[in-house]
């Protein structure tokens, strides 16, 4: 099956309103459009800015977190609402700094991923193992468990449509990347695991990008692989012209 590759770039804590818009007229100025979807992430702040600033391009909007509740006594959250009402169309859930240093769990993965799909905004999940994880051989386990938690009782229609993001950890902002070959090793097996829940057709409807390090120099040979279906990217996606090498690989 034919899957549409999704390249995201996920900007963290970085960025003003002002260097955003700046980063858009320059991005939209160069680019004339890709056969892979292209999505920035950006901080809230920057989100109802980048709607406008990116309108009429081809380029989509994705917040890199969210609260699963409508509303609530929930100080610092932001609701699915609140990005509805902005126009968001994806949003980053379970990025391995939000489990670090954030306390997110395969629970509130799970009940985000829900309030997600509830309110029209595709989530990008992402699972992903720590270097001492890899190192003593629970790479496979470590993965497993996150995919299969994550989507407890999430039903089949909305897993066809979620997007994956494998993320080892130990390679993100780090330099280091997964080779081709593990990435897509890796890949292949979350694809496995959502077939043994779902189905073989729900499988192969599902994308699964890879993440970590992910450069011009290196997109070309990660995204030709068979089980990647695009990238989510950091560090490279805050530069217009390096962004804009990896969509166009």
């Amino acid at each position: 099956m034919s899957r549409i590759k999704i390249i995201a770039g996920n900007w963290k804590m970085y960025k003003t309103i002002a260097e955003a818009a700046a980063f858009a007229y320059e991005f939209v100025a160069a680019f004339d459009g890709s056969e892979h979807e292209v999505v920035i992430c950006a901080p809230f702040t920057q989100l109802a800015p980048l709607k406008r600033a990116f309108s009429g391009s081809a380029v989509k909007i994705g917040a890199q977190n969210m609260h699963f509740e409508n509303e609530g006594a929930y100080t610092g959250e932001i609701s699915p609402p609140m990005l509805v009402e902005l126009g968001v169309d994806y949003c980053v859930i379970g990025h391995s700094e939000r489990r670090q240093y954030f306390a997110e769990t395969d629970d509130t993965v799970n009940r985000k991923l829900k309030a997600a799909f509830a309110h029209g905004i595709m989530p990008i999940m992402c699972v992903g193992e720590v270097l001492e994880q890899r190192d003593a051989g629970k790479a496979f386990d470590v993965v497993e468990r996150q995919v299969v938690d994550g989507l407890e009782d999430i039903k089949q229609k909305d897993a066809e449509r979620l997007i994956i993001a494998y993320e080892p950890v130990w390679a993100i902002g780090t330099g280091r990347t997964a080779t081709p070959e593990q990435a897509e090793e890796m890949c292949a097996f979350i694809r496995r695991i959502v077939s043994e829940l779902y189905g073989k057709d729900t499988a192969e409807k599902l994308r699964v990008q890879y993440g970590g390090s992910v450069k011009p120099s290196n997109a070309t040979e990660l995204l030709s692989k068979e089980n990647i279906d695009g990238a989510l990217v950091g560090g490279a996606s805050l530069s217009p012209t390096d962004f804009k090498a990896i969509v166009e690989f």
